[in-house]
């Protein structure tokens, strides 16, 4: 009987939680498709989604009006980085704002140059400086170009 009693607690608890599920995730959640990978989501809110202003642009919608940084950039050791950040979102460009704001903050750039060396990851890989030695107080962009990453200005 002792050994019994854990395994009644057990299943109490599988079907509280079971109940608590029924309660409280909502009836048209993911029964759109076998699938994982598009079925997980509530059928009633796909025309919210729909109607949502997409933030980013992607790089391609940068190049045709700025073919220079962008062919400059695709040369660069930096031509993993999407142009929104370091510019910001297109979500209104050209129209509002006609021009992006451009961070030119130092710690934009120590985010991936601070030296840190994680041997799994591609972290190592990536060209790391000490910023307390390494001309500190100076934003990065008065001595590099960030669309020629591996050359100085």
């Amino acid at each position: 009987m002792h050994v019994l009693r854990p395994l009644y607690v057990v299943m109490a608890l599988v079907a509280a939680i079971l109940a608590a599920r029924m309660l409280v995730v909502p009836k048209d959640f993911g029964i759109h498709g076998s699938d994982y990978m598009y079925s997980w989501y509530r059928k009633a809110s796909e025309e919210d989604w729909k109607a949502f202003k997409v933030k980013y642009q992607g790089r391609d919608y940068c190049k045709d009006c700025h073919p220079d940084p962008y062919q400059q950039l695709r040369s660069s050791p930096h031509k993993v980085i999407e142009c929104e950040n370091c510019h910001g979102p297109a979500i209104d460009h050209p129209s509002n704002p006609p021009k992006l704001s451009i961070d030119r903050s130092r710690e934009l750039c120590l985010r991936c140059h601070t030296y840190l060396p994680y041997p799994t990851s591609k972290r190592a890989e990536i060209r790391g400086l000490d910023p307390d030695r390494h001309n500190p107080g100076l934003e990065c962009a008065g001595c590099h170009d960030p669309h020629r990453a591996s050359k100085p200005k």
